[in-house]
């Protein structure tokens, strides 16, 4: 399987980009010549990485049976301090709220993605440090 995406440059440091049928702007910060009119690339490794380990918890924990009332996950990425910039540490935070919340199953889950089934983990973790933490009804 290929994907495909295109950014067409549209003014400045601002782009738009069309992937799977959608578009969104991304762009640059004022100080580096942006007008912040959509998130930064980088930025956006992140979003991806939450969505997709994400997405593999909610398939998981539905196929375990356990209910959950309320989930996300926060991505949090240290970049380096030498170009090129990258993510050298990302943290994961997976938050839960439920009554029923099984904590071993959550576990499980979460090391199912990051260790078996989370394409984006299994990108980043070549150039950069991953951890995680599970936070239940905080």
């Amino acid at each position: 399987m290929k994907h495909e995406t295109t950014a067409t440059w549209q003014k400045g440091m601002s782009f738009d980009v069309a992937l799977d049928g959608h578009t969104f702007a991304i762009d640059a910060a004022a100080e580096h010549g942006g007008e912040n009119r959509g998130p930064k690339p980088k930025g956006l490794l992140l979003s991806a990485l939450a969505g997709c380990t994400g997405m593999d918890v909610v398939s998981i924990l539905g196929k375990m049976r356990m209910p959950f009332d309320s989930f996300n996950v926060r991505v949090e990425g240290a970049l380096t301090e030498a170009h090129p910039k990258y993510y050298g540490d990302i943290t994961l935070v997976y938050t839960f709220t439920g009554a029923e919340l099984d904590e071993k199953k959550i576990e499980k889950a979460v090391r199912l993605s990051q260790e078996n089934y989370c394409g984006v983990t299994e990108m980043l973790r070549h150039s950069a440090k991953i951890s995680h933490q599970i936070r239940l009804n905080p």
